[in-house]
């Protein structure tokens, strides 16, 4: 964690701050010491009676592609207009787009049994919670796509002077946010208690600085910082921003102070899963000044959010999909022969392979994935590892109940200052029918102190005991005692959570040939070609590689 730690008031724990600090730092490095460093036996945690279990993405399914497993030959193919390979949000919105515009002969194909990508969500006898990405704010109000969507799906539900209205279930009730500081939870994430007045200048002069740029514009017209990013300025001015990193933009800037400088990477961590130093300064900048959506009911900063998270939306997308998606099926081959594209899928359910023969192609695949499938093709400059991925832990644990402390109380999303993780969001907050009892919080630990690829090897070795040995601890220090009141947990492993804007990455080359389609027959879609994974990039992204499939057919 950068910055440093200031801890002015004694907080009553069962470990002690000094021991909790020590260990949190510890056990994360260890993280990324392949799980050898402190091997736990099996029942020799202090939590290990605590039921937990270990789930993520179908890595199995997935190594049959990496590792080249041997599998059965196509028994029979059939023919498909228009193929979309991968079931994440921008697979899900470019079937959409495909069928809103009267295009029916088409295949979405899903290598897990659930379609959403890091927008899935699970549920019990307690509540629906996520499994992943969990908010949006209101859309920019030029981004008529997005907004058209949200009308759709009665996320907006009327126009009041011109302005969207938002659902009220939809939007964060109150209390929204709160930050555990100094001895005591404050009301909002931007640290205050107990800070000193230097601090608060520096924040308020970085905050000010935002809202400035919000709505600066650059040479061409356009907003310096937009969503879609690709609606951003071409200005230079701006675009250089992304050849420095967004800790040497904060020196350069004469921000340095550790409340601000926390504050800044916890939000980096957030939306990036990386530190300050490992993203652009665009990037950085982005995250406050892209969204300037306007709303009759709402702030621009308002968050959109529910028990599932961002399931919610993925659920709208594929309302009217019935019939297109194939889960639980692997593509393995892809190559050409003459007009089509020759598919080779293995049903993961039924054991068997067949070919699909496609006219066009829509590729809503991370590149890691889609480096694999297009082996028999040549993407001239796309330079695959420039593409970095950022390794997450998301827990969600059902707990008994729990109990109030000392400041702000028990809000939708609640953080501690300099810990690892960047906090839990309630998963009941939006309920209105939870009263007491059990409920559900989801912790986010991004995994980001070491290079991601040692982390991730590390993270998939380590059993649930040892994330349990990390987790709990921390939780203990947010809430004293609260072992005693978990019931179960839960720990969802993302190796690829999300893309990482690092420096030179959103305006550099190798986005942009990423972005270019394949002779004329395939077509790509996915967040990481925005190089920021929110969910109105991977939106785009879909509707984007849609309208080149239909623009290639001659359609609107």
């Amino acid at each position: 964690m950068s910055g440093h730690r200031f801890f002015k008031n004694s907080i009553t724990n069962s470990i002690s701050r000094r021991g909790f600090m020590l260990r949190a730092g510890l056990i994360c490095s260890g993280i990324a010491l392949n799980a050898c460093i402190r091997k736990i036996k099996p029942g020799s945690s202090p939590y290990s009676d605590i039921p937990a279990e270990l789930k993520g993405p179908d890595a199995s399914a997935g190594h049959v592609l990496r590792d080249k497993v041997s599998l059965p030959k196509p028994s029979y193919s059939r023919d498909v207009g228009v193929l979309v390979i991968g079931g994440g949000i921008s697979g899900l919105s470019a079937a959409r787009w495909l069928k809103k515009n009267g295009l029916e002969n088409f295949e979405l194909l899903e290598l897990e049994n659930q379609t959403g990508g890091n927008s899935k969500f699970g549920e019990s006898k307690v509540s629906k919670y996520p499994l992943g990405a969990h908010y949006v704010t209101p859309a920019n109000n030029e981004n008529k796509d997005l907004i058209d969507f949200y009308q759709e799906c009665n996320l907006i539900t009327h126009f009041e002077n011109d302005l969207p209205f938002y659902n009220e279930y939809s939007i964060c009730f109150d209390p929204e946010e709160r930050l555990l500081i100094n001895g005591q939870w404050q009301e909002g994430l931007i640290p205050e208690f107990g800070i000193p007045a230097e601090d608060k200048d520096q924040i308020k002069r970085f905050l000010a600085l935002m809202e400035e740029l919000r709505y600066v514009r650059g040479n061409d017209g356009k907003y310096a910082f937009d969503i879609p990013l690709d609606h951003s300025s071409t200005d230079t001015t701006w675009r250089k921003l992304d050849n420095l990193s967004f800790s040497d933009y904060l020196k350069e800037s004469r921000f340095n102070s550790p409340y601000l400088l926390w504050y800044l990477e916890y939000c980096c961590k957030d939306d990036y899963g990386q530190k300050l130093d490992k993203i652009s300064a665009w990037a950085g900048l982005h995250y406050f000044a892209g969204r300037k959506g306007k709303a009759a009911n709402a702030e621009s900063s308002t968050v959109l959010t529910w028990p599932e998270g961002n399931g919610y939306l993925m659920q709208r997308l594929t309302a009217r999909l019935e019939g297109h998606v194939r889960s639980s099926t692997l593509v393995y081959g892809i190559r050409e022969d003459k007009s089509f594209m020759l598919v080779d899928v293995y049903d993961l359910k039924k054991k068997e392979s067949y070919q699909i023969r496609a006219k066009k192609l829509i590729m809503a695949t991370p590149q890691y994935v889609t480096r694999k499938l297009l082996k028999n093709f040549t993407r001239a400059e796309v330079d695959y590892e420039g593409f970095n991925y950022a390794p997450w832990l998301v827990a969600n644990i059902t707990l008994k109940g729990l109990a109030g402390a000392p400041g702000a109380p028990l809000s939708w999303d609640n953080v501690a200052y300099n810990t690892p993780s960047v906090g839990y969001v309630d998963a009941n907050h939006q309920d209105i029918t939870a009263e007491g009892g059990s409920k559900i919080i989801t912790y986010y630990l991004p995994l980001c102190d070491q290079d991601t690829r040692i982390a991730r090897l590390a993270a998939y070795a380590r059993n649930h005991e040892q994330w349990l040995d990390i987790v709990v601890p921390e939780l203990e220090y947010l809430h004293p005692n609260i072992t005693d009141q978990i019931e179960n947990v839960e720990f969802w492993v993302w190796g690829h959570g999300m893309i990482s804007p690092a420096k030179g990455f959103v305006w550099g080359e190798s986005r942009r040939n990423a972005n270019q389609p394949l002779n004329h027959q395939i077509f790509f879609g996915h967040s990481d070609l925005s190089g920021v994974s929110i969910f109105e990039e991977a939106f785009y992204q879909g509707i984007k590689a849609a309208k080149q499939v239909l623009d290639s057919y001659g359609k609107v």
